[in-house]
């Protein structure tokens, strides 16, 4: 009794924390919501207006109907298409290399790619570029979605490789006594049964290309080959900006990220808490 009444003042202190914390992260997310029904002369009054007169839900309507969010859209989903097909394939068989096949040098292969994870982007970002405009892909969707074919990036496949190595080998070798081949273990035992991992690097994979501006500002060129990231920047000009639209298209932009993430959270939590179990 005495235990339960002091931890009493413990928990509670806990809870209050995490809701502050929680309400702390959700007022982006708050701000942009009420800003989006908001015209420019309201969002930016002090002190603030939490409840929009009126609520400007055409707001909507004009951000997604003013500049060609469908065909920016299409782009951007045609990517997603290739990069998560490609990352799922790829780092899939490297993480089952490392994690269930002996062959020489494994570990010192596995060092040298995590030692890749601590090489910010920037740093070979002039290299990448000149090596696809020696291609003549600038302006092409070919460099944000090919990279995705060659690994599919360290962090994946160190996170597969990890849920990999919390499936007993039993079932490997019972595979292999009844004549199953390495690729026939890895689509046939590991695969099923790495469906949390998988649903986990395929929703990172989702949302790194659904959020990427900094790539296709780069390789993109021509107004028809933007993606939804660089449509948002259209609302935004050198000498104004339309806040009203561009908080509704952030907001109608962030909705599907939101939806996936409730439809999958079961599988993407499983896969976050077993991962790293084992090796």
């Amino acid at each position: 009794m005495i235990a339960g009444t002091k931890s009493n003042p413990l928990r509670a202190m806990l809870y209050a924390t995490l809701v502050v914390g929680s309400l702390i992260m959700l007022f982006p997310f708050i701000w942009l919501v009420r800003s989006s029904l908001m015209d420019n002369s309201q969002i930016f009054i002090f002190p603030p207006e939490w409840i929009p007169r009126p609520f400007m839900w055409s707001n909507f309507r004009e951000a997604l109907t003013s500049v060609p969010f469908a065909r920016y859209f299409r782009n951007t989903m045609t990517i997603e298409l290739f990069v998560v097909c490609g990352v799922l394939l790829t780092s899939v068989m490297a993480a089952f290399s490392f994690a269930r096949l002996n062959w020489p040098g494994r570990n010192i292969v596995f060092a040298v790619l995590l030692s890749s994870m601590m090489l910010p982007y920037a740093v070979t970002l002039i290299p990448t570029f000149m090596l696809w405009r020696s291609l003549d892909a600038i302006n092409t969707f070919l460099p944000l979605t090919v990279p995705a074919w060659f690994g599919g990036g360290a962090f994946n496949i160190f996170l597969l490789r990890q849920f990999f190595l919390t499936i007993p080998k039993e079932l490997d070798e019972a595979a292999y006594m009844d004549g199953a081949t390495p690729f026939k273990v890895l689509w046939t035992v590991i695969v099923p049964l790495a469906k949390p991992a998988l649903i986990v690097v395929g929703i990172f994979s989702f949302i790194d290309v659904w959020n990427d501006f900094l790539g296709p500002i780069i390789y993109l060129n021509s107004d028809d080959k933007f993606t939804l990231a660089l449509g948002l920047a259209t609302f935004k000009g050198l000498y104004n900006a339309q806040w009203g639209y561009l908080m509704a298209a952030s907001a109608a932009i962030v909705a599907p990220i939101l939806l996936l993430f409730f439809v999958a959270q079961r599988y993407f939590i499983e896969g976050i808490t077993l991962t790293g179990i084992k090796g």
